[in-house]
C-alpha cells in the first residue's frame, strides 16, 4: 500500500513538473521563439546587433569570423557576410542617412557603410579598442567608445572627428536619450555612471554605482526618469535616478550581462546574459522591480537586440557543435 501511494506521489509530480515547462515555454513565456535563421562562421563569439527596419535587415558583428552579417529577417536567411572587419564589435544603423557604422578593436577604426549595397563609404581612425557605437540623430553624430579612456566624436554625414570626450574610466555601453541632448554611459572600473551633454560634447556629471561594479549595457525609461546598468560584480541590474544619480534600488540576473532593453509599452526590462538565459523584468513602479522569468538559451549567447516597434528581440547565438554556424534567435514579445 505505502509502495502504491509512493508511486502515485511520484506520478503526481512527474505531471505537474511537466505541467509546468510547458507553461514556461509556451503560454505562459513573456518571449515566444519564432524564428531560427542559422548563419556561416565558426565557433567563437559574436558582439552587437543593429537593425535597419525598412528593410527588415538585421546586422550583426560576426567578430570571431571578422565580418558584418547582414541577415534578411524576412527571408530568414543571411543575405551578405562583409569581410575584413578584424575584431568588430560595436554596430550601428543611421535609418535618416541610411548608413552602418561599425567599431574595429583592431586599429580603433570606425567603417562606414552605404546602408543599401554595403559598399564601403569611409574608414575614420580613434585610438585602440574601438568598441560600441552609437548615432545620434538629433545632432548628426556618432559616438565611438575606445581605449583612450575617451568617447571619440565623428559628424555622420562629412566623416570629420570632432574630437574626444575625456573620461574617469573606459567606457563599455551608453544610450542617447531620444530627442535630448543628453547620453548616459557606463565606465566597469571605477564603477561609474556618467551623464555627457551631446551638444557641448563634455562630461554634464558623474555618479559612482556602489551596490556593483563591472557596469556593461544601460537602458532608459525617459518617462520615469530611470537608468538601468547591467552590472557583473555581482549581476545585477541597478536602476538610477537619471537627474541625481542616486541609486534607487537593484534586482539579481544571472552571470555575464552584455545587453539590457527597456520594453516601453509592457513595462518590462529585458536582459540577454551569457550564463544561458534572458531574464525578463518586471517594473511594478519606478522603484521596484522583479524577476518575472528567465528563459533559457544558450551559454554565451549574451547580445541581442530589442525593437518597440514589431515587439521582436533578436538574441546571437554562438556556433554550437554540430551546427552549420552561428544562428540568431527571433523571440515575439508577447502581452
Amino acid at each position: 500500500m505505502k509502495l502504491q501511494r509512493l508511486s502515485v506521489c511520484l506520478l503526481i509530480l512527474v505531471a505537474l513538473f511537466f505541467v509546468g515547462s510547458a507553461r514556461t515555454a509556451d503560454s505562459g513565456s513573456a518571449l515566444e521563439l519564432v524564428q531560427t535563421i542559422v548563419l556561416k562562421g565558426k565557433a567563437g563569439g559574436l558582439d552587437h546587433l543593429a537593425l535597419d527596419a525598412k528593410r527588415d535587415r538585421l546586422f550583426l558583428a560576426n567578430t570571431v569570423n571578422g565580418t558584418l552579417d547582414v541577415v534578411d529577417l524576412k527571408a530568414g536567411k543571411l543575405l551578405k557576410q562583409v569581410p575584413g572587419q578584424t575584431n568588430i564589435h560595436g554596430v550601428s544603423y543611421a535609418a535618416d542617412l541610411d548608413r552602418v557604422f561599425v567599431g574595429l578593436g583592431s586599429g580603433g577604426l570606425c567603417n562606414v557603410f552605404d546602408g543599401a549595397d554595403y559598399k564601403p563609404l569611409k574608414t575614420v581612425k580613434f585610438f585602440d579598442d574601438a568598441d560600441n557605437v552609437r548615432y545620434d540623430p538629433t545632432g548628426r553624430q556618432v559616438f565611438v567608445a575606445h581605449a583612450e579612456k575617451a568617447l571619440g566624436v565623428m559628424d555622420a554625414q562629412t566623416f570629420a572627428v570632432k574630437g574626444d570626450i575625456k573620461l574617469p574610466g573606459s567606457a563599455e555601453g551608453f544610450q542617447i536619450v531620444p530627442g535630448k541632448t543628453r547620453l548616459y554611459l557606463c565606465i566597469p572600473s571605477p564603477s561609474l555612471l556618467v551623464t555627457i551633454d551631446t551638444e557641448k560634447r563634455e562630461i554634464a556629471g558623474t555618479h559612482p554605482v556602489k551596490s556593483a561594479a563591472n557596469g556593461h549595457p544601460v537602458a532608459l525609461d525617459t518617462a520615469n526618469n530611470r537608468v538601468f546598468l547591467g552590472c557583473r560584480q555581482p549581476p545585477t541590474v541597478v536602476v538610477l535616478d537619471g537627474e541625481t544619480g542616486k541609486e534607487v534600488t537593484s534586482v539579481a540576473v544571472p552571470q555575464n550581462i552584455d545587453d539590457l532593453y527597456y520594453d516601453t509599452k509592457r513595462k518590462r526590462l529585458y536582459a540577454s546574459c551569457g550564463e544561458g538565459f534572458i531574464a525578463v523584468i518586471r517594473q511594478n513602479d519606478a522603484d521596484h522591480y522583479d524577476v518575472t522569468e528567465k528563459v533559457p538559451t544558450i551559454r554565451q549567447a549574451k547580445t541581442s537586440y530589442y525593437d518597440p516597434e514589431s515587439s521582436r528581440l533578436f538574441l546571437a547565438v554562438p556556433r554550437q557543435s554540430g551546427k552549420e554556424g552561428p544562428e540568431i534567435r527571433v523571440y515575439k514579445v508577447r502581452d
